[in-house]
């Protein structure tokens, strides 16, 4: 398969995943069914346990693009790493756990040949929550969309959904200049796209919670917080952007 002739990239970042990587499978399977040729990315963040050791020996039986490194950088990283080393048409990056299955895919194929960035969402009329987050961690996502829209003056209702595509272009042109690699980079990404110009369309998924999620109240709400103002402060102050 020549690299221009890709047509889908699609990048799942890893970090201690060793209890979920199988279901790199279901994603494998789902893409060999496409009509469309395909790539799959799959970066190691500096995992601690044995998610690397799991993730080549099935990258025997599989085909994918394993990017590893020892020092855990932040899933903002884990992607930024994966969008530059991803040559297709498309590229789309989603969580290992499933919590948007890779299925979804499919409702963006009419979007993003009218959009440079297609993202999921869980909150504009048709999206489906199958299990929903315990309370107090919807309340503070609520309040942290009203933050990055506020602090980003950028319009989205849904920064943090795991699911997001982008054409090579945009990809390209975002992702070199993303400095944010933990909670607040989807925030840091959509800002981005908004400020090149970039046309952005949201998309209802479906969408379920995973109990084992790594997000770690408060310290996390308090740390995509500063990260928002950490945005600002490099478009403003620093002329990073």
């Amino acid at each position: 398969m020549k690299e221009k002739s890709i047509y889908w990239s699609v990048i799942v970042p890893c970090y201690n995943e060793a209890k979920r990587i199988n279901n790199l499978v279901e994603i494998v399977q789902h893409l060999r069914g496409l009509d469309k040729t395909w790539e799959l990315i799959v970066v190691n963040d500096g995992s601690r346990n044995d998610t690397l050791t799991k993730l080549r020996v099935l990258n025997k039986k599989f085909p994918f693009r394993l990017i590893t490194y020892k020092t855990n950088r932040g899933k903002g990283y884990a992607v930024k790493t994966g969008m530059l080393k991803a040559v297709g048409k498309y590229r789309l990056f989603l969580d290992v756990d499933l919590s948007t299955p890779i299925a979804q895919m499919e409702k963006l194929n009419e979007s993003i040949i009218r959009y440079d960035v297609v993202i999921g969402t869980r909150k504009l009329k048709g999206a489906k929550v199958l299990v929903h987050q315990p309370l107090i961690r919807e309340k503070l996502g609520v309040a942290f969309t009203f933050l990055s829209q506020l602090v980003l003056n950028t319009n989205i209702s849904d920064f943090t959904c795991g699911f997001k595509s982008f054409s090579g272009e945009a990809s390209e042109r975002i992702f070199q200049k993303t400095r944010i690699y933990r909670w607040g980079f989807d925030s840091e990404v959509l800002f981005l796209a908004k400020k090149y110009g970039f046309s952005i369309k949201e998309v209802p998924v479906v969408w379920k919670n995973d109990d084992r999620t790594k997000v770690r109240f408060p310290n996390d709400i308090f740390n995509s917080f500063r990260e928002l103002l950490a945005i600002r402060y490099f478009d403003w102050f620093k002329n990073q952007y």
